[in-house]
């Protein structure tokens, strides 16, 4: 299953109360997917979380200082029978990583677009390798 393993070492330092600011860029960035690809929304929730479980860290190979900014969980669509699955097809944006590594308002922005093609990607096939070819890591 691939995952993003983007992100900083933690700086820990206090992240904005914004749940409210932070859904509104993941809004405007489901929103700029063009299609054919927003399509493949359908099939993926997306869900906010503030910070990645110490399980979803260890299975992506990093420890509990480690940032990750996505997680893709679910079963691509380009491996057989993946209309077949029985697991939901979830894209894990973790809020407090990613607004603790971008103070400025854009780029913040620029990194929630960012890591929701970065995940979405992964639910369409796309290996880390490709993307990180297409300059999307």
């Amino acid at each position: 299953m691939p995952k993003r393993a983007r992100g900083s070492q933690r700086r820990r330092r206090p992240a904005r109360p914004s749940h409210d600011a932070f859904e509104a860029l993941v809004t405007r960035a489901i929103d700029a997917i063009p299609m054919p690809f927003a399509q493949a929304l359908d099939e993926v929730a997306i869900v906010i979380e503030d910070e990645p479980t110490l399980a979803q860290l260890r299975d992506s190979g990093l420890g509990p200082d480690d940032g990750l900014y996505g997680l893709y969980e679910g079963i691509p669509r380009t491996e057989y029978a993946a209309d077949w699955a029985f697991v939901p097809n979830k894209i894990s944006l973790f809020r407090r990583v990613l607004e603790e590594d971008f103070d400025d308002p854009e780029d913040l922005e620029h990194e929630v677009w960012i890591t929701v093609i970065h995940e979405l990607a992964h639910h369409l096939g796309i290996e880390e390798d490709r993307l990180h070819e297409l300059g999307m890591d």
